[in-house]
C-alpha cells in the first residue's frame, strides 16, 4: 500500500484555503502536516477539508504559528508538544502536533524561527530543539513508521541556500542550529529527501521579495526525518514548486514523500 505523506506552511490557512482544497485534489496526500496556520481551533476550516474526505487535528491559537495534521486515514493517539516544552515570555506555543495516522506516525513541527543571532528567540529556538531531540527518542527507534516533519528554519547544509554570503551573520544556517539537526539523527532518524529527490537545488522557501521565486533565490528549510522503518519504505519524494506559483500562493511549497507500507 503506498502512503502520500506531505508537509506545507501554508502561511495562513484561512487565506490559502482554496489553494489547500485544490491542491488536495490534485496531490491527493492521504496525511499532511500544515505549520503556520495563524489562526485558532475554532476557525479552523475543518468543514472545509472534511468535505473532500480529511481529518484534521489541530493546535493553533490565532498567532503566527500553529500547526495541523490531516488525514484521510484514521487519526489516532494525538499529542499537542511533549512533556517539558520550553516556552517563550511564558506561553507555550503551538509548534508541535504527533498523531498516528493509519499506520504510520508523524510529529508536525513549526521550529522557531530564531529572528537575529543574540535575540533571546534564538536562545529558545535552540532549547526547544533540545526538547524535540529528547521527545523523539523513543518512536525513532521503535518499529512503526515514524517521521518528524515541517518547517525547521533551518537549512542543513550551504547547498540549501542559494547564496550562503548573505547569510553571514544570520539565523537558519548557524553551526548551533546545524549541530541540532545532527542530534535529531543521532536518535536514529535520516533526512529521506536527499535520498529520493531527482534534481538539483530543491528549495522550498522564497521570500515574496525580489522577486525571489522567479530567480530561484531560496532555501531547503522544509525537511523529513524518518526513522528507520520509515525511511526504508520511501519509494519517491518531491518539492511541488507549482503550488508555489501564482497568485495567492504560500512563500512555501509542499514537499511529498511516498511510502510503500
Amino acid at each position: 500500500m503506498v502512503v502520500r505523506v506531505a508537509t506545507w506552511n501554508v502561511n495562513s490557512v484561512t487565506a490559502r484555503v482554496e489553494r489547500l482544497v485544490g491542491w488536495l485534489d490534485s496531490a491527493k496526500p492521504d496525511v499532511v502536516c500544515l505549520q503556520e496556520l495563524k489562526t485558532t481551533d475554532e476557525a479552523f476550516p475543518a468543514g472545509q477539508l472534511a468535505d473532500v474526505g480529511y481529518q484534521a487535528a489541530t493546535w493553533g491559537t490565532g498567532r503566527w504559528n500553529g500547526v495541523a495534521i490531516l488525514s484521510r486515514l484514521p487519526i489516532a493517539d494525538v499529542w499537542r508538544g511533549w512533556p517539558d516544552l520550553p516556552d517563550f515570555d511564558g506561553v507555550a506555543e503551538p509548534r508541535a502536533l504527533t498523531a498516528t495516522c493509519g499506520g504510520v506516525r508523524v510529529t508536525c513541527v513549526y521550529v522557531p524561527n530564531g529572528r537575529e543571532l543574540g535575540h533571546p528567540h534564538f536562545d529558545y529556538k535552540l532549547r526547544w530543539l533540545d526538547s524535540l531531540t529528547a521527545s523523539v527518542a523513543e518512536p525513532a527507534r521503535g518499529e512503526l513508521p515514524y517521521a518528524v516533519l515541517g518547517d525547521f528554519n533551518i537549512a542543513p547544509t550551504d547547498a540549501d541556500v542559494w547564496d550562503m554570503s548573505l547569510f553571514a551573520e544570520s539565523t537558519h544556517v548557524t553551526p548551533a542550529e546545524r549541530a541540532k539537526l545532527a542530534d535529531l539523527e543521532a536518535q536514529g532518524l535520516v533526512e529521506v529527501l536527499p535520498r529520493a529527490l531527482k534534481y538539483d537545488k530543491p528549495y522550498t522557501y522564497w521570500d515574496y521579495r525580489q522577486l525571489a521565486f522567479p530567480k530561484n533565490n531560496g532555501m531547503r528549510i522544509d525537511l523529513v526525518f524518518g526513522n528507520a522503518a520509515f525511511a526504508g519504505a520511501v519509494r519517491d519524494a518531491y518539492v511541488d514548486r507549482e503550488e508555489r506559483k501564482g497568485k495567492g500562493a504560500s512563500d512555501h511549497a509542499p514537499v511529498v514523500v511516498d511510502l510503500d507500507v
